[in-house]
């Protein structure tokens, strides 16, 4: 009898623990969000993109501002009665800021071509494990990101170099960055070695492998790395201030410091027009204009260059 009752009772929890899931139930943030959390995600981003594109949208309505409308407004302008360019046409019509303008154009074209070719040299040289001296200069590399020179021995380096009041004290101090340099590698490194060793099978140096076969698999890196020079240069403005004694040779950026967030009168050498012949702490709408002209070209860029992010930085810092 007893046999029979456990019996019964092993075949009971038997066909119970058969019903069981034998998968257990997924967390929560696994399940797909209903409507309410949809709705709070949707009110989430609508409120970062207004906090995000408000002040730039505060920024550029001012600028298109008569001054009129800016002293009715008491300062900066939400919906402008009307547009007008002419802010942009008195920051551009000669003076320091056009030539600001022209400087870090310049500045940012010659310094990201110089480090975008040293630093895809170097990365390719270190992405090749037999390479000469491969050890000490990643060594040194490293080194470099965890102890840097501080700014008085830089500055007495680019004195005693002569590059002091010259456009190349705002490149080459800046020219090589150790983190590119290894993001470089890492994606250089997953290239496929078959076609490596195919092409120096067949003869082609190391030169033509790296511009015919690696640069073109890797355009992802290429463009992101580029750009972290490009803004890097095009936003730089502390080497300018300590490099350079006239105003002529200024980069917007510190234009954009001292003539706007400052409200200083620049100093003026040879012929002026427009705002600098006026001598005076510019307009609100020109300051706008300044700031305006100094943010179009990243938010220009950098779309093209979005889609390139997440394969370029992940598979660049992740692998390898």
């Amino acid at each position: 009898m007893d046999t029979d009752s456990t019996a019964a009772t092993e075949s009971t929890g038997g066909s119970a623990g058969a019903s069981r899931p034998r998968h257990p139930q997924r967390p929560v943030w696994e399940e797909p969000p209903g409507r309410v959390a949809q709705g709070l995600k949707g009110a989430t981003l609508a409120v970062v993109i207004l906090v995000v594109l408000g002040p730039l949208w505060v920024v550029l309505a001012t600028s298109l501002s008569d001054e009129q409308t800016i002293t009715e407004a008491g300062g900066l302008v939400i919906i402008p009665d009307g547009i007008t360019f002419d802010a942009y046409w008195r920051v551009l019509s000669g003076g320091v800021v056009t030539r600001a303008v022209l400087v870090s154009v310049g500045v940012t074209a010659v310094g990201t071509a110089i480090s975008m070719f040293a630093s895809v040299l170097c990365a390719y040289g270190l992405s090749r494990s037999g390479s000469f001296g491969h050890r000490t200069i990643l060594f040194t590399l490293l080194f470099t990101m965890l102890f840097q020179a501080g700014m008085i021995p830089t500055y007495l380096l680019v004195d005693s170099l002569g590059m002091r009041d010259t456009y190349w004290a705002l490149i080459l101090p800046t020219a090589i960055s150790a983190f590119n340099i290894l993001v470089l590698r890492a994606f250089f490194m997953n290239v496929a070695p078959e076609m490596i060793e195919s092409a120096r099978i067949d003869g082609a140096s190391e030169l033509r492998i790296l511009v015919q076969i690696v640069l073109p698999v890797s355009k992802a890196v290429i463009a992101v790395i580029t750009l972290f020079y490009a803004v890097g240069y095009w936003s730089s403005w502390f080497n300018a201030m300590l490099y350079l004694d006239h105003a002529d040779k200024w980069p917007l950026q510190l234009v954009l410091r001292s003539y706007v967030l400052q409200q200083q009168s620049l100093p003026s050498s040879g012929a002026t027009s427009g705002i600098d012949a006026m001598g005076q702490v510019p307009s609100l709408a020109i300051q706008m204009a300044v700031m305006i002209i100094a943010v179009v070209p990243v938010l220009i860029v950098y779309p093209f260059v979005q889609r390139h992010f997440t394969k370029g930085m992940l598979t660049g810092a992740i692998k390898g």
